[in-house]
């Protein structure tokens, strides 16, 4: 069945209103910012970019967020480079071997022996995979970073995050690290909420403009400017947790 103008009009007021919605969502600035995203990813064709992240730091909890019973169906264990799992990851294939490189840890959850979820971690610094700039979580052996937590969007609404999380802080409390460190884009609601709902605080902010080989950067840390317009250029960004707890 074709699509005629009836149904091509029906459909620009639902588009109208879901990007009302998002623009309260998100607030002015933030609005304004994901409009000029959108605007730059259409008319380059995906080669210009502009992306601004709030980094924070979690605390890594000592005690368990789910009583022990809870979650019992689920199965929460590493997977390492070779395993057959990570191709049911919904991640481009050469972002994996690129994140091991690094010395990255894969926690992946399960159930019923089908993934549902996984996190990244990197006890030392880590190269960002979506902008050019590196992170390096201080002190050194007592802050971690971690990254690109997925969880299946059917168990979004379940305990499945904080059994992940609850995996990710065992392993990092049990090497002695004592903050975890990330970067959430200033886009998504979502995950802003739930990192803090665990406790997480905003310590800096970074945005980027990518255009090709060109990218700008903006931050609240330094450096506070940076210039680029090769892929071996980029900033390098010490990131330290809240002095208080």
């Amino acid at each position: 069945m074709t699509s005629g103008p009836e149904t091509r009009d029906a459909s620009l007021p639902a588009r109208i209103g879901a990007l009302a919605a998002t623009l309260r969502q998100l607030g002015w600035l933030n609005g304004s910012l994901y409009v000029i995203d959108r605007v730059l990813a259409m008319t380059s064709g995906g080669r210009a970019r502009l992306y601004k992240y709030y980094l924070v730091a979690q605390p890594v909890a000592r005690k368990a967020l789910l009583p022990p019973r809870r979650g019992a169906g689920l199965e929460v264990r590493q997977v390492g480079p070779s395993d057959p799992l990570l191709r049911e990851f919904p991640r481009p294939e050469h972002a994996m071997p690129y994140r091991f490189s690094q010395g990255a840890v894969c926690l992946a959850e399960l159930q019923a022996d089908k993934c549902i979820g996984f996190l990244w971690l990197v006890l030392g610094p880590y190269r960002e995979d979506e902008v050019r700039c590196r992170y390096v979580p201080l002190p050194e052996g007592k802050s971690s970073w971690d990254f690109d937590i997925y969880i299946d969007p059917a168990h979004r609404n379940g305990i499945a995050f904080l059994k992940l999380w609850d995996a990710a802080n065992r392993f990092l409390s049990e090497r002695g690290i004592e903050w975890s460190l990330s970067r959430i884009s200033a886009l998504n609601t979502a995950s802003l909420l739930s990192h803090q709902r665990l406790g997480a605080r905003r310590i800096a902010t970074a945005a980027f403009v990518s255009a090709g080989s060109w990218q700008i950067s903006f931050s609240t840390v330094r450096p506070r400017f940076h210039w680029s317009t090769s892929a071996d250029a980029f900033p390098t960004y010490p990131l330290r947790p809240p002095r208080n707890p």
